[in-house]
């Protein structure tokens, strides 16, 4: 069974960073295996916000985190993070980790709230 586990939300002032981790288990990886963030916001359907394929050769970014938030991976401990700098009050959302395969999610985890005051 597939567990995705989120941790490192909470609340943060404009301007400041948050680092979110994902610990992943009962997961077989490979190439073909997506892994990454989307984020919904109160009232806002679910979007896209960074995932990579395993095998390491892409990683996207949607237009609203480049250059901000970045997306890692530690392949022993099977987490994934994702490093958010300069947060802005519109990033203010609850946070999921997400697992798919060749480039789509199919499952998500339970959330980690992020806020960002103004």
């Amino acid at each position: 069974q597939v567990r995705l586990v989120e941790s490192g939300g909470g609340l943060v002032r404009a301007g400041g960073s948050l680092r979110l981790s994902c610990a992943a288990s009962g997961l077989t990886f490979s190439r073909f295996t997506t892994m990454g963030w989307s984020r919904q916001a109160p009232g806002k359907e679910r979007e896209f916000v960074s995932a990579f394929n395993w095998s390491g050769q892409t990683t996207k970014y949607a237009d609203f985190v480049k250059g901000r938030f970045t997306i890692s991976r530690d392949n022993a401990k099977s987490t994934v993070y994702l490093q958010m700098n300069s947060l802005k009050p519109e990033d203010t959302a609850v946070y999921y980790c997400a697992v798919g395969i060749l480039g789509s999610f199919n499952t998500w985890g339970q959330g980690t709230q992020v806020t960002v005051s103004s």
